[in-house]
């Protein structure tokens, strides 16, 4: 099952132009743009990490990543602050001879004059925040690794149920979405219908998402195209949650063996990233819903550290080896719960 997902199309950024940087972020993270120039549409960012060039304005710019944002804290101000004209003079002309994509200045620090005018020289956009360095440091790094992670489309439904992702799975038409509605009506929670975009945060995190046309509606065949979020309420509804387990419906078929005592765990690999995946027959009648919430309840307790079938394969041992010893107690014990029982009238 490891190989199951392996051909999915993988989207990947390779860089995220500045002009959209500032758009989604001048709200988010307070930014104001400081230079006249209109922002240069060739200017992108290539990396998602962020620089301090403390060492590059030094002198020293043998290392210098230049292709990142660039973070001119309390630091680096004072630092060109303390130094003559003809020295910001050399250190500016060396900083923006690279092709560095935008400057943010923190804690609102006074821009020396000289760097903003190299800046406008050069056509490269200075920001400034009320942030201080280290917030804005976070903020900025998040937003990148969102913007530059990988990401797949699934066909799908997603659901938070008891606060585990499931997202089902399977051929076109067989259920997921009446399923998915079936639990929001129970009291879970919508994440996204049809179309699931998963993308990996870090080396074994996937979090899914709907897309933005197809926000929260839902098609059902026979009904139509429906809102949840306008039926049931905001509480039936997330924008993104964690995908933990993979439920994969399929027709019931008497010839398969399916898994019968949970103790060997099916894993798929989704983005690199390791994924349990449950292969569920459905038949008409059987209530799907109901597994579902057992589903996740029982990925709960297991995350928890309990793990029903381990336990129960426990005592099925413990039995076996007390009954070899001593197969006297076990018919004593077997002859009492029977007279128990005979006159147990409740």
């Amino acid at each position: 099952m490891k190989d199951k997902f392996k051909n999915l199309k993988i989207i990947q950024k390779e860089s995220v132009p500045v002009d959209f940087f500032y758009q989604e972020c001048k709200d988010r993270f307070k930014l104001r743009k400081v230079t006249k120039k209109p922002i240069n549409k060739e200017s992108v960012i290539k990396i998602k990490d962020i620089h301090r060039p403390g060492l590059a304005l030094a002198g020293y710019v043998e290392l210098f990543a230049y292709k990142r944002v660039q973070i001119f804290g309390n630091s680096e101000i004072k630092f060109i602050s303390g130094l003559t004209k003809k020295e910001q003079e050399k250190s500016l002309n060396k900083f923006f001879s690279f092709n560095i994509p935008c400057i943010i200045i923190t804690n609102n620090n006074k821009i020396p004059p000289l760097l903003l005018k190299k800046a406008e020289e050069h056509n490269i956009t200075v920001f400034k925040t009320p942030y201080s360095t280290s917030q804005i440091t976070y903020f900025i790094n998040d937003f990148l690794d969102d913007q530059f992670s990988p990401q797949v489309t699934l066909h799908g439904s997603f659901v938070d149920v008891y606060g585990v992702g499931l997202l089902f799975y399977g051929a076109s038409g067989i259920g997921k979405s009446e399923i998915a509605l079936d639990l929001v009506e129970r009291g879970h929670r919508l994440v996204a219908d049809d179309v699931v975009i998963v993308t990996r945060k870090s080396e074994n995190v996937l979090i899914g998402t709907g897309t933005s046309l197809g926000e929260h509606f839902m098609e059902l065949r026979g009904v139509g195209i429906i809102n949840v979020r306008r039926i049931f309420g905001i509480r039936a509804i997330r924008y993104q949650k964690r995908v933990e387990v993979i439920v994969e419906l399929e027709l019931w078929d008497p010839n398969k063996a399916y898994e019968r005592t949970g103790l060997n765990l099916r894993t798929t690999k989704i983005l690199g990233v390791e994924i349990e995946i449950i292969n569920l027959p459905i038949f008409p009648g059987k209530n799907i819903t109901v597994i579902a919430e057992v589903i996740a309840l029982n990925y709960l307790c297991k995350h928890y550290g309990y793990n029903a079938a381990t336990e129960f394969k426990k005592r099925v041992n413990k039995l076996i080896k007390s009954k070899s010893k001593n197969k006297l107690i076990q018919d004593q014990e077997l002859k009492r719960s029977t007279e128990w029982f005979e006159h147990d009238f409740e």
